[in-house]
């Protein structure tokens, strides 16, 4: 008897000491992802590092965005966080606006490029949110997409509000940005969204962590990878396994030109061809060899340039656009 006793409080034991590790474990892992802090590991990771050494024939975008007189607009997300965006209408009138959407601890600046080109040679409105929990947008948590993907359309009602019922909007997102928009299209989105584009998104929360968990810290994702999503819905409302872009291109009836490096070591090339092949009836692949994660378009700027325009100017229709101009 007293042997058996011994047995159950050694099991005892062992099973509070590993909850207590496996709190501790969570608690580090939510402040490391998830929490608003800043992302020093990101730094040092060499798999972003990885051809980032190719020349950057953008680098003065930075200048363009600084000469930009934006306007600042603002809305309350359904949770009540107040968010941010950057607005820039078009040098002439038009109903084409383009939603830019940043990467995981970026900010809108770094989308830069991506404005300039569809304010300068597109001739785009161009809206630039900043994430919750990034920049001038409140909120301590980053949702990896999920709960912005609600954000996004909720932005998409207000440039319909400012631009009007004939408004065509496009949705391009690098990164988690991609996801983001991704998330959004399996959302019942407005009409006026016309295209989206996705550059080298995640086919999900649960998945790029585990990936990540693999790659940076050689440790499996169970029991982690649960633990940490349940302190992550307690602390955040939402856990990694319902935060899916896979799921939500399933739902999409937009559009989506989806890009993605094939020398991406951040978010692996293979994902964008499972969201391919699960993606909506119209859709396109541009995978860019070589191009490590977030650089396609670095690597290839006229080939993505081509891309991108061809693909939404099938959806966004240029005599629209003259409408908009008479009026």
């Amino acid at each position: 008897m007293e042997q058996r006793i011994v047995v159950m409080l050694a099991a005892i034991t062992a099973l509070v000491l590993f909850i207590i590790v496996m709190v501790a474990v969570s608690f580090y892992f939510y402040h490391v992802a998830i929490a608003r802090a800043d992302k020093e590991f990101l730094a040092e990771n060499p798999d972003l590092a990885a051809n980032a050494d190719v020349e950057n024939p953008f680098a003065d975008s930075k200048d363009w965005w600084s000469a930009q007189n934006f306007e600042n607009w603002s809305l309350i997300a359904d949770d009540g966080l107040k968010l941010h965006a950057y607005y820039l209408p078009a040098k002439k009138a038009t109903n084409q606006t383009v939603l830019l959407a940043h990467g995981y601890a970026g900010r809108s600046e770094q989308m830069s490029s991506f404005a300039q080109l569809y304010y300068e040679d597109l001739g785009y409105n161009i809206l630039l949110p900043d994430a919750r929990g990034h920049g001038l947008s409140e909120g301590d948590y980053i949702g990896f997409g999920w709960p912005e993907r609600r954000d996004v359309v909720k932005w998409i009602q207000r440039i319909v509000e400012h631009t009007g019922e004939e408004a065509q909007i496009v949705l391009h997102g690098v990164s988690m940005g991609a996801a983001t928009v991704m998330m959004a299209s399996g959302e019942e989105l407005p009409p006026q969204v016309k295209a989206i584009v996705a550059d080298c998104g995640y086919t999900s929360v649960a998945d790029e962590l585990t990936y990540q968990l693999k790659r940076m810290y050689k440790l499996p994702s169970f029991p982690i990878l649960p633990s940490t999503s349940l302190l992550t819905k307690l602390r955040a409302g939402y856990s990694f396994k319902e935060a899916s872009a896979l799921e939500q291109v399933k739902k999409s009836k937009t559009p989506i030109l989806f890009i993605h490096g094939g020398g991406d070591l951040f978010v692996p090339t293979e994902m964008v061809y499972r969201l391919y092949e699960n993606g909506p009836a119209e859709k396109r692949l541009f995978v860019v060899p070589g191009a490590g994660h977030g650089l396609a378009r670095q690597f290839d700027p006229e080939g993505y340039d081509g891309e991108v325009t061809e693909f939404i100017g099938a959806y966004v229709r240029e005599e629209n656009k003259r409408a908009a101009m008479v009026r």
